[in-house]
């Protein structure tokens, strides 16, 4: 969810270096109660950008599986483990964890009703239409610090994809979510021996040390190669149990 995405979306995929410079066009634009949130298309990628800020495009997936796959890596080979992933973005994560089928549940909270339309009847049904078919996948729309403070379910993993990273929140209200309260929610939904993973567009000692403080045991950060500049990371940590 961070900008380096959009600097390698300026490049052709194919590992060439040369520029695409056409002018982006907006397919959709909403006002919510979150603020302004918009669809564009940018040569082949398609782009969400919110309150003017560049979120994520489908340039790339890699940090999105990777956050998918850590989780699932750090369970404790539970059979048909339940996931509850924080954001639907461009549905990369969402996509990923249909695919594979050793996952039971798969509940996707998105605030954004116009996200969730984009993928449902828009554009981003490309890449998202067979995940939302498949039995297992359940999209809710809702705030997920709301969510997390109030939902009676818990899960197996919780992955979380709403912000640009602990230090780096798409609005000020999520800011609450990295806090010793909001990692207290996290952790009151997930099972013993839960993982949370949370994307950073960059590594974070201190959200580290504030996964320790809150009673997570086995943290870490795994890092995604970039071309150039800081990695990609998911944060890693397990609910004792």
């Amino acid at each position: 969810m961070h900008n380096s995405r959009e600097c390698r979306a300026l490049f052709k995929q194919d590992g060439g270096m040369t520029a695409v410079y056409d002018t982006p066009e907006v397919l959709d634009r909403h006002d919510g109660p979150y603020g302004e949130v918009v669809l564009r298309r940018h040569g082949t990628l398609l782009q969400i950008i919110a309150n003017g800020c560049f979120l994520m495009d489908t340039s790339d997936g890699r940090s999105e599986r990777l956050l998918v796959d850590a989780a699932r890596a750090a369970l404790d080979g539970r059979p048909a483990p339940e996931v509850l992933i924080g954001g639907l973005g461009v549905g990369f994560s969402l996509a990923h964890a249909v695919a594979d089928r050793d996952w039971g549940r798969i509940t996707v909270v998105e605030r954004e009703a116009a996200v969730i339309g984009w993928h449902r009847d828009g554009p981003l049904a490309e890449v998202s239409a067979g995940a939302l078919a498949d039995p297992r996948a359940t999209v809710v729309e809702a705030d997920l610090v709301t969510y997390v403070n109030e939902t009676s379910d818990t899960f197996d993993a919780l992955c979380l994809d709403i912000d640009n990273g602990p230090g780096w929140t798409v609005t000020e209200d999520n800011d609450s979510l990295y806090s010793p309260t909001g990692l207290a929610a996290c952790a009151r939904v997930l099972r013993p021996g839960g993982v949370l993973a949370v994307w950073s567009a960059q590594p974070s000692p201190e959200f580290e040390g504030s996964l320790r403080n809150a009673g997570f045991q086995q943290v870490r950060t795994e890092e995604v190669p970039v071309a150039r500049g800081v990695p990609d990371v998911v944060h890693l940590g397990v609910r004792p149990g």
